[in-house]
């Protein structure tokens, strides 16, 4: 399979070609999914004894495949949360599936590692974390809320003798991401939901749900999870008061800024963080507001040697290295996975190249951009504002329709390839939902979309 011949190189240069060729179009043409038996009727079995070859497999693919996607890049894609990953760290993420690095011991990728590290301490920083806090990439949110949380809950039965067989109990808001609740499956844990009106968090809320539990309840409460963005309507829960009761009930706090940690780095709203400081641990996903590609996720520790206890994997044909080169920072020490790809590469060099001052001017402008569509959605008569714009996201309504004619307008203008923008629901009623990421959307953009509505 790894004989070099010239069928595989001119396939390298189509492939290449189309890299490129992708990375310079900032309006690429917006897919849409097919059903499975269409795209096998079109492209047939790809899978084969002896193999359909690179041009054809490739070609399948460029004209076929990728058009029943729908990039996540495009200026006109505010639904869920997009991305819009820097040309520098596109072009770096190729390069580091190229250098075939294994990213999970200091001794295979010490290179690497130590540019992972580099962006990592950049993302601390941002935090104001005391000064030995320290992080690691994962594969995503899911995964950085999970290791964060094994590591609470391990601390928690190391201080609490007695309770390693006791379920354990976290307290979160109504208005977290669905993956508190996913996770917690996966560590067999309880979670209750502190319902509150507007999705917002604050201590006094978490102060009376916490008095409110039954004592057997209380006894097993291991961890708080609080919000810094959700991502339905970008709202940052009240963290410095949520941090004053945790610190008086001596429960780990954990805050969940998948989307919203990059507005960490925007002056402008900064002060919304205010008592992130105090939290034990950190999710930030680079890959939404840091302008990196898929998949890449990071989990920040107040104190390392917690995550370490709770993670950390020993064997035997994994310590006989014993030169001082190959000791260092063990990514695998501090998260749930072993085997890991360098995804912090290609963070570390887009900001390399082009300097912390661009990513903090691109994170202002999602905001800039909310506040442009939140007023234009002010001025139009047949449109109201649901709740003022926060972080990048704005949601709004086009008075008097319904849920299906909001579903309708997405699929139409989905249809024409125009825009992707999908409806949300906030306080039990349907709305439209603006997520700015991409800083390339233009109030032109906003304007053409919001036409649509009329």
């Amino acid at each position: 399979m790894h004989t070099i011949d010239m069928d595989l190189v001119e396939m390298t240069l189509d492939v290449m070609k189309y890299a490129i060729d992708r990375i310079s179009n900032v309006t690429p043409e917006l897919g849409s999914p097919k059903k499975e038996e269409e795209l096998l009727r079109i492209v047939g079995e790809t899978i084969t004894p002896t193999g359909i070859g690179g041009e054809n497999a490739f070609k399948l693919f460029r004209d076929v495949l990728v058009k029943a996607t729908v990039p996540i890049d495009h200026p006109r894609h505010l639904a869920f949360v997009p991305a819009a990953p820097t040309r520098a760290a596109i072009m770096f993420d190729l390069v580091t599936s190229a250098s075939s690095i294994h990213g999970a011991y200091w001794m295979e990728g010490a290179g690497g590692i130590f540019c992972e590290n580099q962006a990592m301490k950049w993302l601390v920083s941002l935090t104001g974390l005391p000064k030995n806090a320290f992080g690691v990439f994962t594969s995503g949110g899911t995964a950085a809320n999970l290791s964060a949380l094994v590591a609470a809950r391990e601390d928690w039965r190391e201080k609490n003798p007695g309770n390693d067989r006791t379920r354990a109990l976290l307290l979160t808001s109504n208005g977290a991401h669905s993956s508190i609740k996913s996770m917690a499956k996966v560590m067999d844990a309880d979670v209750r939901l502190i319902e509150t009106e507007d999705e917002y968090l604050s201590g006094e809320d978490l102060k009376n749900e916490i008095d409110s539990l039954p004592e057997e309840d209380h006894k097993r409460l291991f961890a708080v999870v609080a919000t810094g963005g959700t991502t339905n309507a970008g709202i940052i829960d009240g963290l410095k008061t949520i941090a004053e009761v945790c610190e008086n009930e001596k429960i780990w706090l954990h805050v969940d800024c998948a989307y919203g940690g990059g507005a960490l780095a925007a002056q402008s709203v900064r002060h919304l963080f205010e008592g992130i400081e105090k939290a034990d641990s950190i999710t930030i996903d680079p890959h939404k507001w840091l302008f990196s590609p898929y998949d890449c996720g990071a989990v920040i520790y107040k104190n390392l040697e917690l995550a370490e206890k709770a993670h950390s994997q020993k064997g035997a044909y994994l310590e006989i290295f014993k030169d001082e080169g190959a000791q260092g920072f063990n990514p695998a020490d501090y998260q749930i996975q072993l085997t890991r790809r360098l995804r912090g590469l290609p963070l570390w060099f887009s900001l390399a190249m082009h300097g912390t001052n661009k990513y903090r001017d691109a994170i202002e402008r999602g905001i800039q951009l909310a506040k442009i569509a939140e007023k234009m959605i002010s001025e139009d008569d047949e449109l109201e504002l649901v709740r003022p714009a926060s972080l990048s996201v704005v949601l709004f309504k086009r008075k008097g329709w319904t849920a299906e004619d909001y579903k309708e307008w997405t699929y139409r203008n989905h249809r024409d390839g125009f825009a992707l923008v999908t409806p949300s629901t906030y306080k039990n009623e349907s709305v439209i939902r603006f997520c700015f990421i991409n800083p390339d959307t233009t109030e032109e953009d906003i304007r053409k979309i919001l036409e649509t509505l009329h």
